[in-house]
């Protein structure tokens, strides 16, 4: 049995504070902090994975002499095959590691050990069996032994631990991730992580783009002031780029685009989408088109930008509402145009691995900006497109804002605890991190 006494210092707190930061040819669109709570229980995880590691280690088999008093010079041979057992004590392990930590081309983290080296303090054995007196009288051999075996074993587990277990792990993160159909999330690195002495910030992309047709964005991320927060482990800064990157992705395919039908409209609404219905405040309408049926088509002008100050979300959203009456033979005519803005509060939640969304906005503002059939109040009409906005296309865009902005996270790790900020220009989620092992 081996028996580990006193505290095993950080395989990783003091090995991660070495990486030498990379060079950054843009600002990050996400930046992970690990703060020192964050890093010293990184470092607890790998002791207890080292613990069990050397409790299984496999001692040597060896031999040598020994001069004691009243006997002279005696061989000695220490052997598995004796009947018997014992206890190995091990007290006071100091460990050194160098892990050197970059990324792969592909943007997937790689780490690998640069050096290592260990010191043990003391070793003691305890023999019994029938032969155990013998054995005990060369103890401080037999320990000196033991020591210089484990201590060569220690950095041998370790270099085959990040080999063969934290790289395979680290690869878990992933560098893209599918949102749906339309959009994905690139999470590839952009560089090595940048080290101070409480902090380790990892840099990610952070930009959602269209999985059909990916083209380059034309904006910047900006720079994120990060606040000193360290009453979380690990905290995540989401600049409005991975916002506005989504906006430009949905816009353009045609998602905020949107058709209003007289059979969206309720019974009991006061206008129909028909001529019969606008003559009261549109009457050349109902002559050159009577008793016909209107659409309305709509669309975003622009992607909305969602800007970020202190403890504030807010949009706008723009929009232009086309009106068509529906001639036989399904020829749709073009009779006014109208322009609708709005205000629109927004909402972040943190729930469980992702971001979410919710939109609230405020009353619309219709305008007139064209018209083939004469000029007219467009009071009735902001009622009925209110409405509609409010029950139908609001709706759909929090439905998606529900599904979430994904964090990237390794497998196996679970956040607790959060507490969530609003800076000038990001977002700033602090979290607690959970390794669990089953």
């Amino acid at each position: 049995m081996v028996t580990l006494k006193g505290t095993l210092p950080s395989l990783l707190l003091g090995t991660l504070l070495t990486f030498t930061s990379g060079a950054l040819g843009a600002n990050p669109g996400l930046v992970v902090r690990i703060t020192d709570q964050g890093l010293e229980y990184v470092a607890q995880e790998e002791l207890l994975a080292l613990q069990k590691k050397l409790h299984k280690v496999t001692l040597p088999n060896f031999d040598g002499d020994v001069r004691i008093k009243h006997f002279g010079s005696v061989d000695y041979g220490f052997h598995r095959r004796l009947n018997g057992s014992f206890d190995v004590k091990v007290k006071g392990i100091t460990i050194s590691v160098n892990l050197l930590l970059d990324s792969e081309p592909s943007g997937r983290p790689k780490v690998a050990v640069s050096s290592c080296s260990s010191h043990i303090h003391d070793v003691e054995v305890d023999i019994s069996g029938d032969l155990g007196w013998l054995l005990n009288l060369f103890h401080n051999q037999i320990e000196s032994r033991f020591r210089k075996a484990l201590k060569s074993r220690i950095c041998e587990i370790i270099q085959d631990s990040v080999t063969s277990e934290l790289q395979p792990y680290l690869q878990t993160l992933p560098v893209t991730t599918k949102i749906d159909h339309l959009a994905g999330l690139d999470y590839s690195l952009m560089g090595a992580p940048q080290a101070t002495d409480q902090t380790l910030d990892v840099m990610f992309k952070g930009e959602i783009f269209s999985r059909d047709d990916r083209s380059p964005v034309a904006f910047l991320a900006p720079v994120m002031n990060l606040p000193e927060e360290h009453s979380r482990m690990v905290y995540f800064a989401i600049s409005n780029y991975a916002f506005n990157t989504a906006s430009l992705v949905y816009h353009k395919a045609g998602f905020l685009n949107f058709t209003i039908t007289d059979d969206m409209i309720p019974p009991d609404s006061n206008i129909r989408l028909n001529t019969k219905s606008f003559r009261a405040f549109v009457p050349r309408i109902a002559r050159l088109y009577p008793n016909t049926n209107l659409e309305l088509q709509g669309a975003v002008v622009s992607a909305p930008c969602l800007n970020f100050s202190p403890g504030n979300l807010s949009t706008a959203a723009q929009m232009e509402i086309e009106a068509f009456v529906l001639l036989p033979n399904s020829v749709k005519e073009p009779v006014f145009r109208l322009g609708v803005a709005t205000n629109v509060s927004a909402m972040l939640t943190f729930n469980t691995s992702k971001i979410t969304g919710f939109l609230e906005p405020e009353k619309i503002q219709v305008e007139l900006k064209e018209s083939k059939v004469g000029l007219f109040s467009v009071e009735l009409l902001e009622a009925l497109l209110n409405y509609y906005l409010l029950n139908n296309f609001y709706p759909k865009v929090n439905d998606k804002l529900a599904e979430g902005f994904p964090l990237p996270l390794l497998k196996k790790i679970q956040l607790y605890d959060p507490i969530l900020q609003i800076h000038k220009d990001f977002l700033f989620l602090g979290t607690n991190v959970r390794y669990l092992r089953v």
